[in-house]
C-alpha cells in the first residue's frame, strides 16, 4: 500500500492510501485511537476497517494524527487532530475530485474526532463509529447530527462502557433526518479482540453495503 506523506496544520502528516481504478469511486477515511496510549494508523481494528472499506470498493485513507510515527506536531487534546482530519479529508478528496460519497470511520478517540469532523464536512454522506468513548468526551456538538450512521461498541467494554454508548445512540435517536444504527457485539472488550473482530467488520460491510445500495436506486 503506498504511504504518502501530505501537509497538515502543523507539519507533514503521515499516511497509508489505498486508491481504486475508478474514477468515481467513493472515499473513506480512517481514523485512529488516542495518541497518548499507543493509537496509530496501523492500529488492528482501524487497519481492519482500512480493508473493509477498500473491499467494497472505497478509495481509503489512513494516516497518524500529529506526532505519532513520521506525523509531525505534538498532541492537541483533539483541537489539532480535528484540524489534522480535515487536512487528511482535503487531501483524499483533491485526489478523488469524482467521488460519489464520503465515509469516515473512527475507533475511540478516533470516533470522537470523526464524530466532530460530520459537524465541519457537510459533504460526508456517512460514518462508522466503533467504541465511541461517550464517558470520557462530550459528545453534545451532536446537535444536530448531520449524517445516518453505524454506532458498535462490545458488550464486555470497559473503556467506554455501554451504558454510556446506549445513552449516546438514545440522544441521537430523538433526532430527525437522520438514522443512527447502533449495533452491540456479545462479549467484545474495547478493542474488539478476537473471535470478534471478523463478525464486527462483518457488521461494518454489511451496513454500508446496503446504504450504498439504497443511495443507488
Amino acid at each position: 500500500m503506498p504511504e504518502v506523506i501530505f501537509a497538515g496544520p502543523d507539519g507533514r502528516l503521515e499516511g497509508r492510501y489505498h486508491p481504486q481504478p475508478e474514477r468515481d469511486a467513493p472515499i473513506a477515511l480512517m481514523l485512529h485511537p488516542h495518541p497518548q496510549f499507543g493509537g496509530t494508523m496501523n492500529n488492528r481494528v482501524v487497519y481492519n476497517l482500512h480493508y473493509t472499506f477498500h473491499k467494497l470498493g472505497f478509495a481509503v485513507l489512513r494516516f497518524n494524527f500529529r506526532g505519532v510515527g513520521r506525523s509531525q506536531g505534538e498532541y492537541d487534546q483533539g483541537i489539532g487532530e480535528l484540524s489534522d482530519a480535515a487536512s487528511a479529508l482535503d487531501w483524499l478528496q483533491a485526489n478523488n475530485q469524482n467521488a460519489k460519497h464520503c465515509w469516515v470511520a473512527g475507533f475511540s478517540f478516533g470516533a470522537w474526532i470523526g464524530m466532530q469532523l460530520l459537524m465541519r464536512r457537510p459533504d460526508i454522506s456517512g460514518f462508522i463509529s466503533l467504541a465511541p468513548p461517550a464517558n470520557l468526551y462530550d459528545f453534545s456538538f451532536l446537535a444536530p447530527c448531520p449524517a445516518s450512521g453505524l454506532i458498535v461498541n462490545g458488550t464486555a467494554d470497559r473503556v467506554a462502557p455501554p451504558r454510556d454508548t446506549e445513552a449516546l445512540v438514545a440522544k441521537l435517536h430523538e433526532q430527525k433526518g437522520i438514522t443512527i444504527t447502533h449495533e452491540q457485539i456479545d462479549g467484545a472488550g474495547h478493542f474488539f479482540e478476537d473471535p470478534h473482530m471478523d463478525p464486527t467488520m462483518a457488521m461494518v460491510s454489511a451496513y454500508v453495503k446496503r446504504r450504498l445500495g439504497e443511495t443507488s436506486r
